[in-house]
């Protein structure tokens, strides 16, 4: 199995500097996005990094590209690393859902499990197809480090179901530390048995 996952989160967009909800919606990497990209590269090329695999959005592989590659790495796409489907919150500001709906904001703010966006995705969605996915890797790969490049708030997701972080605020893209987390890879791995834990 892979020893360790580094999980890199995608750099910033304009929807993200406007404080709007990006979801799946398909989108460059605003300039601070490119700085923040190219300002991780020095940090990822200290170790070496085996296999890389992007979400299938324009700003993880901006990032990825920025980031990594110096690297000689093939960035590959995975579907299922897409970004958690936020429906028709998709392109509102956070804001207005918190003025105009702002009992549905609580009931995200407190527990985004029991709230489903408006013709979007479950967050247990998200976490299986996720976890199916990491698994593969894990599968694929029985040694070295895997990254992972991932939009906001997917990389809570990927860490949440490898190393068990909080979930925190799905619409808040965290401090800027937190961009690049490496997640040791245990052989007692139980991602599903978390998931099993959170439906309940």
């Amino acid at each position: 199995m892979a020893d360790s996952l580094v999980v890199i989160r995608a750099g910033t967009t304009d929807y993200d500097l406007q404080g709007r909800i990006r979801g799946t919606l398909d989108m460059p990497l605003a300039a601070e996005g490119v700085a923040e990209a190219r300002a991780l590269a020095t940090r990822l090329a200290a170790s070496p990094i085996d296999a890389l695999y992007v979400a299938p959005d324009r700003a993880s592989l901006e990032t990825a590209r920025h980031a990594l590659g110096g690297l000689g790495l093939r960035p590959r796409q995975l579907d299922d690393l897409a970004n958690f489907d936020q429906g028709l919150w998709q392109g509102m500001l956070v804001d207005d859902i918190r003025v105009k709906q702002p009992r549905v904001y609580r009931q995200w703010q407190d527990n985004p499990w029991a709230v489903s966006p408006p013709d979007g995705e479950l967050l247990e969605e998200a976490c299986s197809r996720v976890e199916s996915a990491l698994a593969a890797l894990r599968r694929r790969h029985p040694r070295g480090r895997i990254a992972v490049v991932v939009p906001a708030p997917l990389d809570q997701v990927v860490r949440w179901l490898t190393a068990g972080a909080a979930i925190d605020d799905l619409w808040s893209r965290g401090p800027a530390e937190s961009a690049v987390v490496e997640v040791p890879l245990a052989a007692q791995w139980r991602p599903a048995a978390r998931l099993q834990r959170a439906r309940a």
